[in-house]
């Protein structure tokens, strides 16, 4: 499969900027449509490279669609689905994650809802985006969902070996996840020794979500090896403009740094 725009877009941001950083907007953790787009509409102020629109539970349908056409209309970033099944799909949308959940225990994750969503995201228009994503504990919602064969949080090797295979798979992106707020479970984000594993055994960009609330933590996983991190519950309140402004400035120093080397 050839690259697409979207894709091209993430790797000449990466090889001029270093770094990047995507918000998350979960439809379902907003009181309406209108402060989820808002929220959107902060963080693009703020400096995001990109939205990502969706989560594991409830954001599909009517909800889905007005959001991610909200979210367009606001700016030219893009905006790419984060889907948590073959229901979270809109047209208006510019990509899609298309995932598979590598440590999955079902193999629907892995393979078949990804068989019923392909014909349907190829007449919509949307640009696939191939995704190794691999969950590590506590795992949150998608955890659960995905009847995941949680990754230890104290086992490195395991996740770059499964990196590693998402790779040779095919896979153009590799994704670790904690599942959304891993504070519930006194929890912080995935621990840094295992993003240098896993940076150190794979060769293509490297995204990393879950937990990552403080600029501190940011700058930490950007060092470890992250070339993306994905952020949505330090976003999510009132103070939306000022967090995204400040990630922003971290996402850039830590580019440079990078670029550097």
């Amino acid at each position: 499969m050839k690259k697409g725009k979207i894709e091209t877009y993430i790797n000449e941001t990466l090889e001029s900027k270093g770094a990047m950083m995507f918000t998350l907007i979960d439809p379902d953790d907003y009181r309406s449509t209108d402060e989820a787009v808002k929220t959107a509409h902060a963080c693009i102020n703020g400096g995001t490279d990109v939205i990502l629109v969706g989560g594991s539970i409830g954001a599909q349908g009517g909800m889905l669609d007005e959001v991610t056409e909200g979210v367009r209309d606001l700016s030219d970033i893009p905006v790419i689905l984060f889907p948590g099944n073959i229901a979270t799909l809109t047209r208006y949308a510019d990509a899609v994650y298309f995932m598979s959940l590598l440590n999955a225990r079902n193999p629907y994750w892995i393979t078949q809802a990804q068989m019923l969503a392909a014909p349907l995201i190829k007449k919509l228009g949307i640009e696939p985006l191939p995704v190794g994503y691999m969950v590590v504990h506590p795992g949150g919602t998608v955890g659960w969902v995905g009847d995941v064969n949680l990754v230890p949080r104290e086992k490195p090797k395991i996740a770059a070996a499964l990196a590693m295979a998402g790779e040779y798979l095919g896979n153009r992106f590799i994704l670790t996840d904690t599942g959304s707020n891993p504070r519930l479970f006194n929890y912080g984000p995935i621990p840094n020794e295992l993003i240098r594993s896993v940076k150190s055994a794979i060769t293509v960009p490297y995204i990393v979500a879950g937990g990552i609330t403080t600029t501190k933590e940011l700058s930490d996983v950007y060092r470890s090896g992250a070339d993306i991190v994905q952020v949505g519950t330090a976003f999510e309140g009132g103070n939306a403009a000022k967090a995204a402004k400040l990630f922003a400035e971290v996402t850039k120093e830590e580019g440079l740094r990078k670029l550097k080397k």
